[in-house]
């Protein structure tokens, strides 16, 4: 088994042309372009790992130049970030197809660092739109491009 030592802080960022999330049919965070990171926890993760995937997300250059490169960030153009906790960053399959979770942090911890990203974007000048920590979601986005990034601490 790994460590948990060994596990970083995680983002699985998509850039969208529009992504929304809503709780029981209620919209609780939208935007237009921009990022949407699924944000995941792990158990030795600190307000300074917090802090770095705050930074590596406004800072992501996914977006296209002038000419089609990807050389552009969010923080650049500024757009939007939608953050939503996403546990299930931490899923461990190698025992079967039982996904175990023993690898994420737990809530009363995730709770705090995920609400640290969003603090450590908007102090970065950040727009940013959230999920409902704990609850169960619907997320839907127009992934453009299609452009997906694994970002980790």
């Amino acid at each position: 088994m790994v460590s948990p030592r060994l596990l970083p802080m995680r983002a699985l960022v998509q850039r969208v042309s529009h992504a929304v999330v809503s709780v029981g049919g209620e919209v609780v965070g939208e935007i237009g372009p921009g990022l949407c990171a699924l944000v995941g926890v792990g158990p030795e993760d600190a307000e300074a790992a917090a802090d770095r995937l705050a930074a590596k997300i406004w800072q992501l250059r996914v977006f296209p130049d002038s000419a089609g490169d990807m050389n552009r960030s969010a923080s650049e153009l500024g757009y939007a970030v939608l953050v939503v906790s996403q546990f299930t960053l931490y899923a461990d399959t190698s025992r079967g197809r039982r996904p175990s979770f023993v690898r994420a942090a737990p809530p009363d911890k995730a709770r705090v660092l995920v609400e640290r990203v969003v603090q450590a974007l908007r102090a970065a000048g950040a727009e940013v739109a959230t999920g409902r920590f704990g609850a169960m979601m619907q997320v839907s986005l127009v992934n453009e491009g299609p452009v997906t990034v694994m970002l980790e601490t």
